[in-house]
């Protein structure tokens, strides 16, 4: 008999969609996006609507692995995996002291109980934790110095905006269900710009793009200011409803307008359309997160924030700057103290310096929870190189990665589409649950199931006990529960968290301590580069792939994507060798004349074992604020082979 089930996606992905699918005989047939949910409105991304091969993919571990000698793994039974994993936590605290492991968890599931083994490692230890992080540190950091709060105006407002100014975002990739929206927007008269160095599908979706140098974004903002400034379309309010309004003046007329456009290298006449647009609001800026991947990349959001305020768009109906939506703001956490009670922190982005660096004690075991971090982190051999030379490494996944490989102990985990979780979003308001469309092969087991089971063996059996349902309903905040979105409702149907306002500081007031702006007062400048590597590595998400998980093989060399005049006369299609200060990957040449002369574009994520890594050319490098990733600053360039 077919039946229809409905469930959460909990990847790392802004959309969290809502899937129908499709089940005959206990097994999955279809998937397709659930008509009813608020944003997926009937359609799924590429990467999960071809979920199916993954699966039910052969090479899905569906039992405890234990490694036997290098690269080789045999199966154990959960209670020999269990057992050890137990005695190694118990003997290394006994002996070094919690710090002495790490646990480190990333986004390869966003579902809220996953931080229930946050909640683990905090009784069992506190042990030793990740700050900052590779993803959203800088824009996190510069909106609450700018606003005090990280949130968004309801994403369906876009519907209210006179112009949309897509900074750095591409939505087709990244956001594919607020592409509709946009398009709804358009239809309904609203002006769409791109603003990004890299040339992508979200283009045509827009009347004009325009292309800055990577990390020329401040610089540009900065010449739109002083039109705004010089034309008069600067908020008459500004002065009340800002701080720092003269120093932000003076920093904003310290350059003329031409200078500044040249070090973004971008025509005057750029900045003065865009400077039009938002004196023509309501204009909504939506920000995208790979902007805070430069090393300047907190100071460009606080830039873009600054445009938003002093133009008068912050605050009203199609307005505002979009970076985040609080995608936990529906859920109580607050039991877990995480970095304020850790004995110690691993700064996300140097893991694989700061696991080996010398301390005392040293760290001796790592637990890795939804991440590759291999794979995911820049200077990928060093991150390898660290989890190999620690005395235990235990990965929780379905897949053999590359973090994985360097494991001892491996203990599979359940997919999306076995999950029982809640879920919230970092693209919209909408929540959730995930319920389980069919059931994890026999030997698989949820993460709070190993967490249970492990709580057990060294006597926190009942601090972590309860069904996944039981701890869904607690870590419903109570005022959501208040305003009648209960446990009960969200397993009928996801729906709109009820705490965030439709339209963000509508009060005309901010969450700082005065209740103003705080406008940035320091210019931000952009990463100098070797002109021995003159071509800026922009590794960007695909359509076809989520981060290191793709659900199709991976064969050839990853594709390079190059103006011609910046592919060092390497044919269309040949292979070459892309290097950076600090390795190089074969890759395959492809021009395109759509692209600036001095990037080049791959694909994020890929497998280091297969030569397909990206971040095994990116050195570790921090942003200007918030202890981010400056993944997007590093030089290479093309090298022929032979």
């Amino acid at each position: 008999m077919l039946e229809q089930r409905r469930t959460l996606c909990n990847r790392d992905c802004p959309d969290a969609c809502g899937i129908v699918a499709f089940v005959e005989d206990g097994r999955i047939t279809r998937l397709t996006g659930d008509p009813d949910h608020p944003m997926t409105r009937g359609f799924l991304c590429w990467r999960t609507g071809h979920f199916l091969s993954l699966q039910y993919s052969p090479e899905r571990i569906t039992t405890p692995l234990l490694r036997v000698g290098a690269g080789e793994f045999r199966p154990i039974g959960w209670d020999q995996a269990l057992d050890l994993a137990a005695e190694k936590l118990v003997t290394i605290r006994r002996e070094s002291g919690p710090e002495a492991i790490f646990h480190y968890r990333s986004g390869g599931s966003l579902g809220l109980l996953k931080h229930l083994c946050d909640y683990f490692f905090e009784l069992f230890g506190p042990v030793t934790v990740k700050r900052g992080d590779i993803c959203s540190g800088a824009g996190d950091a510069a909106q609450l110095a700018d606003f005090g709060e990280v949130d968004s105006h309801d994403v369906f407002d876009l519907l209210n905006s006179k112009n949309i100014l897509l900074w750095g975002k591409n939505a087709f990739v990244s956001s594919p269900h607020l592409v509709p929206i946009l398009k709804e927007a358009r239809a309904r008269g609203a002006r769409l710009v791109l603003i990004d160095p890299a040339y992508h599908r979200t283009a045509s979706l827009c009347e004009k793009f325009i292309q800055p140098r990577p990390g020329g974004d401040f610089a540009l903002a900065m010449a739109i200011a002083q039109v705004l400034f010089e034309r008069g379309l600067v908020d008459p309010r500004a002065a009340e409803t800002c701080d720092n309004v003269d120093a932000f003046w003076k920093m904003v007329r310290a350059k003329p307008i031409e200078e500044w456009c040249e070090e973004a290298d971008v025509p005057p006449a750029c900045a003065a359309a865009l400077a039009e647009r938002l004196g023509d609001g309501p204009t909504a800026i939506l920000v995208g997160w790979g902007m805070g991947r430069r090393a300047n990349g907190s100071g460009i959001v606080r830039a873009l924030d600054a445009l938003s305020a002093v133009s008068g768009n912050l605050g009203n109906p199609g307005g505002g700057v979009s970076f985040y939506y609080k995608r936990r703001g529906a859920f109580d956490t607050s039991f877990i103290k995480g970095k304020a009670v850790a004995p110690r922190t691993v700064l996300e982005p140097f893991f694989g310096r700061e696991v080996m660096a010398p301390c005392d004690p040293p760290i001796r075991m790592v637990w890795v929870t939804a991440g590759n971090p291999v794979t995911m982190l820049p200077e990928s051999d060093t991150t390898a190189e660290a989890l190999r030379t620690r005395e235990f490494v235990v990965v929780c996944d379905s897949f053999l990665t590359d973090t994985a490989r360097t494991a001892h102990l491996i203990l599979p985990t359940t997919t999306l589409l076995e999950a029982d979780d809640l879920l919230g979003s970092y693209g919209h308001h909408t929540i959730g649950v995930a319920q389980p469309v069919v059931p994890p092969p026999p030997g698989v087991k949820s993460d709070l199931e190993i967490m249970q089971a492990l709580a057990a063996r060294v006597g926190l059996g009942e601090a972590l006990a309860g069904d996944a349902r039981s701890w869904k309903r607690r870590m419903i905040k109570p005022e959501v529960v208040e305003r009648g979105v209960t446990l009960d409702v969200l397993e009928k149907a996801s729906t709109r968290n009820p705490i965030p306002p439709r339209v963000l500081f509508a009060d005309g007031k901010v969450a700082t301590p005065s209740g103003r702006v705080n406008l940035v007062t320091s210019p931000a400048a952009p990463a100098t580069r070797d002109p021995a590597f003159p071509l800026c590595l922009l590794a960007l998400s695909t359509a076809r792939s989520q981060c290191s998980l793709w659900s199709e093989p991976e064969r050839d060399p990853i594709t390079a994507v190059v103006h011609p005049e910046a592919a060092s006369g390497i044919p269309d299609g040949a292979l070459a060798r892309l290097e950076s200060a600090i390795s190089g990957i074969v890759v395959r040449v492809h021009h395109d004349t759509r692209q600036r002369r001095d990037v080049v574009v791959v694909p994020k994520g890929g497998h280091l074992s297969q030569g397909r890594c990206a971040n095994r050319l990116i050195r570790a490098r921090t942003t200007d604020a918030g202890e981010g990733g400056a993944l997007y600053d590093e030089g290479v360039r093309l090298v022929p082979l032979g």
